[in-house]
């Protein structure tokens, strides 16, 4: 009872029946308009017709185009309340702004060392366009002297975060889509409570979507007084509004500059198994300690300039970049620490890179594209949703029908039952077609992972959804040669062990209600 009355007069319960009162009384008061005013609803019906015209002529996915133009010429006033709160992966002008002018003063340090460029590409053509690609229109550059360890369960991640955080000596940034009052993360805030005494700068960066079931409201005030530097990113108020579709799904850890951790875990009990919601939680991470860590750094405090509104940190550390002698230290300290004069291990080639809803580049769904459509041999895929478009569906196809063997791990136990009907209704094509289908038995699968051909692989926070893939702010890491790679290949290969193979004859028993409930919602997926 108690549970559900939290739930009933929760915050987000709360925030969600404002924003449904002022769609409702928006809709009501245009409707009752065109049906007192004859030349309202005529205007109504015209500017429809020109509103889609422009989705037609805005660059977006097709399939987006085609759902939102039928909705919007079938019920146009709903339709187009709808897009603006639903449909539009636009910020606001002033966040772009920001957003822009930070990525801005972060070029200079963010160039690519032409060394490790050309000897990437003595060593692989495929592998150097690719980096090519990411460096172009990502901003993020390729690594040597990066060490890679990758984790295949929260568990083993969570021991080696605590492990390197209590070796901070100068920062720890942390950015996180979901932070969750619990075991987890009352183990890594005992750290940081402990660092912030010895003198660390330690910041905080949650979603408040991820987090507003997991928080209590103005958690970051705690924070705060704990000596904590925190920020929220795009609150969640009771308004309708373009921008609460956006959200910083970025899984982020930087200690000192030099070492970094990102992947699918969320600081959460479940990702490490503390509480059970779906069977065993299976997800992915990956530490980076080197010069590769310095991006995310970056990434991190491109994002703290648009929160906080306030581009000084980022100013003084491409003045700093710009020369690095005795005097600019002492004259910014803090952008000092974040370069090191020591030598790191070397591991192959290591690229982070970054997403996001503001310009017209789907970055994450381009490394996916990239892997799969030149691997050779093998292309492995984690991930807890497969609601992909028409893009990734030929690229998958196209590579199993040419012979490279495509597997695809998805949840056996699902989190969400209309994702996991909408993954299920990609099944058929795709083993029509030579994919091979796993659904993970012992529960449910949150990693977000590519490997192929012994070589390449990518880790990170982005979904083969829509969401991940159009709407929210994702980070990752591109993998060439590292010792990472092998690690995940030896953990799909055990994954697969524990999973049930999706066969034809899984396909001629599926229960025909499911499959015509699959059809009906499939045109939405672009919403979901």
């Amino acid at each position: 009872m108690k549970r559900l009355l939290k739930t009933i007069f929760g915050r987000l319960t709360v925030v969600l029946a404002a924003i449904f009162l002022q769609v409702w009384l928006f809709v009501y008061i245009i409707f009752e308009l065109g049906a007192e005013y004859r030349y309202v609803d005529l205007g109504i019906k015209l500017l429809a017709v020109i509103f889609v015209f422009w989705i037609l002529n805005n660059w977006m996915n097709p399939a987006y185009k085609l759902l939102w133009s039928i909705l919007i010429l079938a019920v146009p006033v709903v339709g187009v309340v709808l897009y603006y709160i639903m449909g539009q992966s636009r910020v606001t002008r002033q966040v772009r702004r920001r957003y822009e002018s930070a990525v801005e003063l972060c070029k200079p340090l963010m160039q690519q060392k032409e060394a490790v460029a050309v000897s990437l590409r003595k060593a692989d053509e495929d592998a150097y366009r690719q980096s090519s690609y990411l460096s172009g229109d990502s901003g993020f550059p390729a690594y040597h002297n990066t060490k890679t360890v990758f984790f295949p369960t929260g568990e083993e991640m969570y021991a080696r975060m605590k492990e390197e955080l209590e070796k901070a000596k100068h920062f720890i940034f942390i950015e996180y889509f979901i932070v969750a009052e619990g075991e987890m993360w009352d183990g890594v805030l005992e750290i940081l409570e402990k660092k912030v005494r010895e003198g660390v700068d330690v910041r905080l960066i949650y979603d408040d979507i991820g987090s507003i079931g997991t928080l209590p409201m103005g958690y970051f005030k705690k924070m705060r007084a704990l000596g904590i530097k925190c920020v929220v990113f795009n609150r969640f108020v009771p308004a309708a509004s373009i921008f609460l579709n956006n959200r910083d799904h970025r899984k982020i850890l930087v200690i000192d500059g030099h070492t970094a951790f990102t992947g699918g875990i969320n600081f959460a009990d479940e990702y490490i198994n503390r509480i059970v919601r779906f069977g065993y939680w299976k997800d992915n991470g990956i530490m980076l300690h080197g010069e590769g860590a310095f991006s995310f750094t970056v990434m991190f405090l491109q994002m703290w300039s648009v929160i906080t509104k306030s581009d000084r940190e980022l100013k003084d550390l491409a003045r700093f970049a710009g020369g690095r002698d005795s005097l600019m230290e002492k004259r910014a300290p803090f952008s000092s620490r974040l370069y090191h004069k020591e030598q790191f291990e070397d591991d192959g080639y290591v690229q982070p890179y970054c997403d996001t809803p503001l310009d017209n580049e789907t970055v994450g769904e381009n490394v996916y594209l990239n892997i799969v459509s030149q691997a050779h041999d093998y292309v492995w895929i984690y991930t807890p949703y497969l609601i992909i478009d028409n893009e990734m569906m030929t690229a998958l196809t196209l590579a199993a029908k040419s012979g490279v063997d495509v597997r695809i791990v998805t949840p056996g136990i699902p989190d969400k039952r209309i994702a996991y009907l909408l993954t299920r209704s990609c099944y058929r094509q795709l083993i029509e077609s030579g994919v091979r289908i796993y659904e993970y038995t012992p529960g449910f699968i949150h990693a977000k992972t590519v490997v192929s051909d012994d070589k390449i692989a990518t880790v990170g926070s982005v979904n083969f959804d829509y969401r991940s893939l159009y709407l929210h702010f994702e980070c990752g890491v591109w993998m060439y040669g590292t010792s990472a790679v092998m690690q995940i290949k030896k953990d799909c290969e055990e994954t697969f062990s524990k999973c049930r193979k999706i066969t034809d004859d899984w396909l001629k028993h599926q229960n025909i209600l499911v499959r015509m409930m699959a059809a009906v919602i499939k045109p939405l997926a672009p919403l979901l």
